[in-house]
Formats: C-alpha cells, sequence, structure tokens
C-alpha cells in the first residue's frame, strides 16, 4: 500500500506539496466553507422538496424538477469549467460563483411562481457549479486529497446538523420562503469566505498552456460509478422527509431522524481518512452501492418507523463514506486535478435525474418504486467502480 501512494513523477510531488504549502489555516477554512455551501444540495434535498411541495403546493414531480433544475444547471457549469481549472483565476471563480448563487435565492423569497422560480434555480445550479468545481479542483491539487476531502466531509456533517436542526423549524414558523433565506445567507458566507481566503494555487510554468494528458479511461468509469450513487441519494433522499411524514410518523419524530442523520454524517468521512492506507479503495467503492440500495430498501418498504429511522439515519453517511474513498483513487490516478474539479459534474449529474425520476415513480408507482429502481442502480455502479481495479495506483487507496 506504501507504494502505491509514492507512484507520482517528482514534477507531480513538487507540485503537490508547493500546493499545500500554500494552502495554510485560513485557505483550508475557506476550502471548507466552500465546500459546505457548494454540496448544500446533499444535505438539504428532503427538506428543499419536502418544503417545496409542503409550502409552495407543488406534487412531487413538479418539486424534484425544481431540484433538477438547479442540479443540472451545476453539472453543466462543472462540464465547462473543469478543464479550464488550470487555466483560471480560482479565487476570483469561487467567489463570483458563489455571489451569483446568493443573489439567485435571495431572488426566490419574493416569488412563487413557478416559471420564475424554476430560472432561478438553474441559475443558482450554474453559479453553485463554477464555485464548487474550482473548490474541490484545488483540494484535488493538495499534498493529500484523501486527508482533505475527508475534513472537508467532517465539515459538512457539522454544517448538516446545524442545517436540519434548526431550518425545518423556521420553515414551519416563518413560511416556505425561510428555505431560500437560508440557502442565500449559506452562499454569500462562502462568497466573503473565498474572496478573503480561498487559496491561489497556480499551476507550474508551463503547466496551464501545456497539452495536459487525456483522462483514463478508468477514471471516466470511476466518475460514472459516482453518478449512479448519486442518483440514488437523489432520488431517496429527496423523498424520506414525506415519506415519514406520509406514513403518519409525525414532524418532531422525522425532524429528530434528520438531526440524528446529521450526527451520524460528522464520522464517515473522518473514519474513511483515518482508513486511508488500511481499507483497499476498490473493495469500498463497490461494497457502497450494496449497502446504499440495502437502505433504500428499508427506507421505501417498512412501516413501522424504527426501520425507517434507522436507515435514514445512516443513508446519507455511507455516500460520503464512499465517495471520499473514490475521490483519492480519482485524484492520484489523475494529477493535474481535471477529474476532481469535475465532482460537481459527477455527483450532480445522478443528483439532477434523482428527484425528477424519483418524483415521477413516486406518482406512478409510490414510494416502494424507489427501493427498486435503487438497487439497479446499484448494479450499475458496482460495475463501473469494478473497472478501477485494473488502475495500479488504485490497488492500495
Amino acid at each position: 500500500m506504501q507504494t502505491n501512494l509514492s507512484t507520482s513523477t517528482p514534477t507531480d510531488q513538487h507540485t503537490a506539496d508547493g500546493a499545500s504549502a500554500r494552502l495554510g489555516v485560513t485557505g483550508t477554512l475557506a476550502l471548507m466553507v466552500a465546500h459546505c455551501a457548494g454540496m448544500v444540495d446533499l444535505v438539504a434535498l428532503p427538506v428543499w422538496v419536502g418544503t417545496l411541495i409542503g409550502a409552495y403546493h407543488l406534487d412531487p414531480q413538479q418539486a424534484g424538477l425544481l431540484a433538477t433544475l438547479f442540479l443540472a444547471g451545476a453539472v453543466a457549469s462543472s462540464l465547462f469549467f473543469s478543464p479550464r481549472l488550470n487555466r483560471s483565476r480560482a479565487r476570483a471563480a469561487a467567489t463570483i460563483g458563489f455571489g451569483v448563487a446568493a443573489l439567485a435565492f435571495a431572488g426566490m423569497i419574493s416569488t412563487d411562481r413557478f416559471a420564475v422560480m424554476a430560472l432561478l434555480h438553474a441559475v443558482a445550479g450554474i453559479a453553485v457549479g463554477c464555485g464548487l468545481s474550482f473548490t474541490h479542483g484545488t483540494i484535488g491539487r493538495s499534498a493529500n486529497p484523501h486527508r482533505l476531502f475527508a475534513i472537508a466531509g467532517l465539515a459538512l456533517g457539522v454544517f448538516a446538523i446545524a442545517f436540519l436542526g434548526l431550518t425545518p423549524g423556521m420553515i414551519a414558523l416563518h413560511g416556505g420562503p425561510t428555505l431560500f433565506r437560508v440557502f442565500a445567507g449559506v452562499m454569500a458566507v462562502a462568497a466573503i469566505a473565498c474572496v478573503l481566503a480561498f487559496p491561489s494555487l497556480r499551476a507550474g510554468r508551463g503547466e496551464a498552456t501545456a497539452d495536459e494528458p487525456r483522462i483514463d479511461r478508468a477514471v471516466w468509469f470511476g466518475m460514472a460509478g459516482v453518478s449512479c450513487m448519486a442518483l440514488t441519494q437523489a432520488m431517496l433522499f429527496s423523498f424520506v422527509q414525506r415519506i415519514g411524514l406520509d406514513r403518519g410518523f409525525g414532524l418532531t419524530a422525522v425532524t429528530t431522524t434528520l438531526i440524528a442523520l446529521g450526527v451520524v454524517n460528522l464520522f464517515p468521512a473522518p473514519v474513511a481518512g483515518l482508513l486511508e492506507l488500511r481499507v483497499p479503495g476498490r473493495r469500498v467503492v463497490q461494497a457502497g452501492p450494496v449497502v446504499q440500495a440495502a437502505l433504500a430498501l428499508i427506507i421505501t418498504q417498512s412501516a413501522a418507523f424504527a426501520p425507517y429511522a434507522a436507515a435514514t439515519s445512516v443513508f446519507a453517511a455511507v455516500m460520503i463514506f464512499t465517495h471520499t474513498f473514490a475521490f483519492g483513487m480519482l485524484a492520484r490516478i489523475d494529477s493535474t486535478g481535471r477529474a476532481v474539479a469535475a465532482t460537481p459534474a459527477m455527483l450532480m449529474t445522478g443528483a439532477a435525474i434523482g428527484p425528477v425520476l424519483g418524483g415521477t415513480l413516486v406518482k406512478q408507482s409510490g414510494y416502494g418504486s424507489l427501493g427498486m429502481a435503487a438497487i439497479l442502480v446499484a448494479a450499475a455502479a458496482v460495475y463501473c467502480f469494478s473497472r478501477l481495479e485494473r488502475r495500479p495506483n488504485s490497488a492500495g487507496v
């Protein structure tokens, strides 16, 4: 396992070490804040879709479509910006991205017109995708991407506790627009953090303009595997709140479950960081989709609160743990940082399809159909991740 960590060339290692040296405490904190803002959908989807249904009286398909427009915008933006990671000013791009997202969410506060909300969701997604691409690309060019991404996951877990613990009650008390006030505030904080302290990790001389190597074929399969897991995550997570409420578990019980989910989310990323050299990454990424599908079945099929609550509380943790290993593996296979800069694209391609697909399935066949779909997607994810075994760099981590 130790051998696999030293496969980079001296030039690559020099670039990585220099990048790490320039991060500093404030730079790392800025990356953590930007990561939490950019990954807000991973935390907020059940409250987001639930609010659109409960407070704005949209049907599941319409609510899922709005979330999908946000995520699709992030995908398109990430696909555009990730190849330009080493040719752009990361600090300016991240600041502008999160700043525009804050303005878009602020615009949703005063409207309930579906067409306007749809447009603003798409704009917000494009802006967030820009900011998050440069955030993850910068993490990917650090000396230890796996460890730094694990720290970012811990930060996201802390953010999840605060968001899931406070936001549902605030929405119930002050109405649906409160959700978009919270989103606008989160994006504004991220923009301020980026303009003040975002690390400026410039490529080496000639590196930004030279022809960069093509991304390895195994990387594309790994990215597709992450997208499959993100599809299941978004498809189920978007409706997990509504599943609990529609089965009569009550708002208090469901909210408590979501808070428990936030607490559990504190652990998978740091545990993944500690196990980086102890557990083969290929085993983690192939087991992750299977566990995720099993939990999806429990959530959608159980009529009792206890199994629903237990499965829901650890559902997102499986994605966080697995993706931390996948991020580290992809960053080592592609040392340019372009693959992990496309993290928003690989995550949100699946996540963009998830809400509208889930809403359509629920509308046509009920909640049970979500579990069946999760099994099919898990099979595709396992196949995609199995292709990473062919890369020597992925054998140890």
